[in-house]
């Protein structure tokens, strides 16, 4: 990703086909990776991956399209990513494992984490067959073509045809955390502004679950025009059952067979809600909280996060008063507002973040500042596929790793054409409002 931030922590939903996350990760996860009994890559996930990555992407979509960066064989609260942030690819349907010395695993399998011990998520062995027996009885009739039929794991994945044509899917069964309130975000409808859909709807069921159904495209700008059809359910005792379909016998690069995927929206709703899912769910480990790393060092301290709508509140009042704002949004440390100076669609976007010195870039123009504060600017094309778009951004970050930054758009939404010929902030505003003091007097929470 040729950006300005190589990790892209200031463009939260940075990734092109975004919309697609989830499917693509997870299917790639039900291919046959691995952790190959690593927990390190787990464990280092947590520590920074969760705070770097998952944080942002929350912010951005409400959480229903970043499951990509959530373990599929483990849990939300610590999701498979490495340090670099780079997306580890677990095993969903891991081969049946035999009695073997600790240290001498296989490829494929993976002791189980015990308490106490530096590896976070632990996979379910829940039987391959049983998550297709469900599946199967809950679904419409047709004809289904798994990607594997044996073993144990946590997901299934293949081909679904009701006699009009081929569709992909993915089903996966997980831990959210404690609570369904911790996984809460992953069941709420993501921000058309970086999201683009025809249709979602969010609630609860009769038993107290919240489920989202969300009828979108692989791909925002729609570069093809294959569906990507998703219901997820989260229970009140923190599972989820994730299921998604396509229009294409396959996710990404397959001609597109039919109008829609299979499964409507009511019969995705009644797939992921069967009470079935129950017992399947319960063989899913608790999730066990690292002690240390995987060196023995122990874990680093928690840093600073700005919590609830402080920062998207934060940049509405910094805006310049002439802007009118026609549309806002964010969480946590993440805020965004579209405005319009009379000459077009403008989105402006910020990200506050503690203990982020390391993740600085130094592309562009670069100056420090007498406190030590360094400031980058940079102009660049935007890369969500909308056409004419440009992307200016103010980047900032004190001694001390707190950083400020500051992005704006010649577009209401990056994955749409250019509204305008160049965003409503100019870079000595972009300059000025990531160099605010206010965004340091923001009350802030201890998160790892």
């Amino acid at each position: 990703m040729p950006q300005y931030d190589p990790n892209g922590h200031h463009d939260p939903a940075a990734d092109p086909g975004f919309t697609a996350e989830l499917g693509s990760a997870l299917r790639t996860a039900g291919e046959g990776f691995a952790l190959d009994g690593r927990p390190e890559l787990i464990s280092a996930g947590l520590v920074r991956g969760r705070r770097r990555l998952l944080r942002r992407r929350l912010a951005v979509t409400g959480g229903a399209l970043a499951l990509a960066a959530v373990g599929i064989g483990g849990v939300y609260a610590g999701s498979v990513v490495t340090p670099d942030g780079a997306a580890a690819k677990a095993s969903v349907a891991a081969p049946p494992t035999s009695e073997k010395p600790r240290g001498e695993e296989t490829r494929g399998e993976k002791p189980p984490v015990e308490a106490g011990e530096p590896g976070g998520p632990r996979q379910g062995a829940i039987p391959i067959g049983d998550i297709i027996t469900v599946l199967k009885a809950n679904a419409p009739a047709g004809t289904w073509k798994f990607d594997q039929e044996d073993g144990v794991g946590q997901g299934v994945s293949g081909t679904f045809d009701d006699g009009r044509g081929e569709s992909a899917f993915f089903l996966s069964l997980s831990r959210a955390g404690g609570t369904g309130e911790t996984g809460a975000a992953m069941v709420t409808c993501p921000d058309k502004v970086y999201v683009p859909y025809d249709r979602c709807t969010d609630g609860r069921t009769a038993n107290g679950s919240r489920v989202m159904i969300l009828q979108g495209y692989v791909y925002p700008d729609k570069r093809e025009e294959t569906k990507s059809w998703r219901a997820t359910l989260l229970t009140k005792d923190g599972f989820l059952v994730d299921f998604s379909e396509h229009n294409a016998p396959a996710e990404k690069g397959a001609e597109v067979n039919r109008e829609n995927p299979p499964l409507t929206g009511t019969q995705l709703k009644e797939l992921v809600a069967a009470d079935a899912w129950k017992p399947l769910l319960d063989l899913i480990p608790p999730y066990v909280p690292p002690t240390g790393q995987p060196d023995g060092q122990p874990l680093p301290p928690p840093v600073p996060g700005v919590q609830g709508s402080a920062v998207p509140n934060a940049l509405r009042s910094l805006l310049p008063k002439h802007l009118r704002i026609t549309d806002k949004g964010g969480e946590g440390d993440f805020g965004y507002a579209v405005v319009d100076d009379g000459k077009g669609k403008s989105l402006v976007q910020v990200n506050v973040q503690y203990g982020m010195g390391d993740a600085f870039g130094g592309t562009g123009e670069v100056t420090t500042l007498p406190d030590g504060r360094r400031v980058a600017l940079s102009q660049q094309p935007g890369e969500k596929g909308g056409a004419g778009v440009v992307w200016w951004t103010a980047d900032t970050v004190t001694p001390d790793g707190f950083r400020v930054v500051v992005s704006a758009f010649n577009t209401g939404a990056q994955h749409q054409d250019a509204t305008r010929a160049e965003p409503a902030l100019t870079m000595e505003q972009l300059k000025a409002l990531a160099l605010d003091p206010k965004w340091a007097k923001l009350p802030t929470k201890a998160v790892r």
